[in-house]
């Protein structure tokens, strides 16, 4: 088999491929003599049709079919003897392609890009330094509670916090407003569900009131015949109600699963689970600047191909994830094509740098990350052994463990800068100008 490679552009080879027409030939003889003994033709008994008349019927066929395998198979051997590492499937196309001559064919593909990944020594990273503090357990106890919340009939005049239940219907110019009616609308006042020159006037009513409303719609209102208009509003009131929180005590703490220590151990729960977010919050985010100095300081070229994959693999999730919405809309490569190629860059990064540190998952933090993985679900146990039982599953837990061990290798060379933050800023970031 002779082989032959050239660079066409950027990644891009082509290579001309030549197979001896003998194994070809020697295939095709072989598959006939055995379609002998099989076929039917008129005129002659089953397993007695002349060799001639076979090849005749069938030959062309059975040799496109040699010659497709072929074709085929000896591509993966020229790239292994070549040592060559294609990124993508290759367009084969055939030069000669006639019984009792060599076999001939271009094949077109992209290669892995080759690089010396760059040095990660002095990069600066940011290292967030959070704790759980008795007042972040208190504010997520208030939040637990206002999941429990009841809300009582008062008869009274509405203030923010209450939820006021009402009948309206907007108009513009004497011109009802497409969806701008509503009968018997509960609404939580402070919330700012509503526009908000609505929601500030509902404050101060009672049941039964009626009022007319002149409301202003914002400049940046989503509707954009809306926007800057002014409208009135014709209000009933149906009933005005005030929040009722349940008491922090032991039947609380049941109400949220735990059965026995009462409020303390609610408490210990609550801050143990704050914790483990924020332990993943802050890994998370010192994960992100790792990533973020790697595709900086690495100048990589990507396989188009590697690229096209990724979009098809984004596309497929955004389906997923919208689910019926989704149907019938073909959404475009160029809203998917940045991230692809960002993730396949960065993947390219990771996965040179693994293969040149030799690095191994380590089975300590495999176990570790399968014990975070389940610590949700009512019976651990059971989602770590169907992590162990799936191979799928477990390769990619071992690769997000391998990417958290070259994490930890980048940061031993980093340039590390400790910042102290309160629970609330890191688990709810704000975002900066400009974002």
């Amino acid at each position: 088999m002779q082989v032959s490679v050239a660079p066409t552009s950027g990644l891009e080879r082509k290579m001309t491929v030549q197979v001896p027409s003998e194994r070809i030939d020697q295939e095709v003889e072989k598959r006939l003599k055995s379609m002998a003994g099989r076929v039917k033709v008129d005129g002659f008994r089953p397993g007695k049709v002349p060799m001639k008349i076979v090849k005749q019927r069938y030959a062309e066929g059975v040799f496109h079919e040699v010659a497709s395998e072929v074709m085929q198979s000896s591509y993966y051997e020229a790239v292994t003897q070549e040592k060559l590492r294609p990124a993508g499937a290759p367009t084969i196309e055939a030069r000669t392609l006639e019984p009792g001559k060599p076999l001939e064919y271009d094949a077109t593909f992209e290669v892995y890009p080759e690089f010396e990944p760059a040095s990660v020594d002095g990069i600066a990273v940011n290292k967030t330094v959070a704790e759980v503090a008795d007042a972040d357990v208190d504010k997520m106890i208030e939040t637990l509670r206002s999941q429990r919340v009841v809300w009582e009939v008062v008869d009274r005049a509405s203030q923010d916090g209450d939820r006021i239940v009402i009948d309206f219907d907007g108009s513009i110019d004497g011109e009802a407003i497409e969806g701008g009616k509503s009968e018997q609308m509960p609404v939580e006042l402070g919330k700012g569900r509503l526009i908000k020159s609505l929601e500030e006037q509902l404050v101060g009513l009672k049941a039964d009131d009626k009022k007319s409303l002149k409301v202003q719609f914002p400049d940046d209102y989503h509707a954009d015949k809306l926007a800057g208009k002014e409208a009135t509003f014709d209000v009933k009131v149906h009933k005005v109600e005030e929040p009722v929180l349940p008491e922090v005590n032991d039947e609380l703490a049941r109400q949220f699963g735990v059965e026995e220590g009462g409020v303390e151990a609610l408490r210990s729960e609550i801050r143990s689970n704050m914790e483990r977010e924020l332990r993943q919050a802050i890994h998370k985010n010192t994960k992100t600047q790792v990533m973020d100095a790697l595709l900086e300081i690495n100048d990589v070229d990507v396989p188009q191909a590697m690229i096209q994959d990724e979009i098809k693999a984004l596309k497929e999730q955004m389906t997923q994830s919208v689910g019926q919405q989704a149907q019938g809309a073909e959404l475009p490569d160029s809203l998917f094509e940045e991230e692809a190629k960002r993730r396949v860059k960065l993947g390219l990064i990771i996965g040179e740098i693994i293969r040149r540190e030799e690095m191994k998952p380590e089975e300590a933090r495999v176990t570790t990350a399968l014990e975070e993985l389940s610590a949700n679900y009512d019976d651990p146990q059971q989602v770590i052994d169907y992590y162990r039982a799936n191979s799928q599953a477990m390769l990619n837990v071992e690769s997000l463990v391998l990417e958290d061990q070259l994490v930890d290798w980048v940061l031993e060379k980093a340039k590390i800068e400790e910042v102290s933050k309160d629970f609330d800023s890191v688990m709810n970031p704000q975002p900066q100008a400009g974002e």
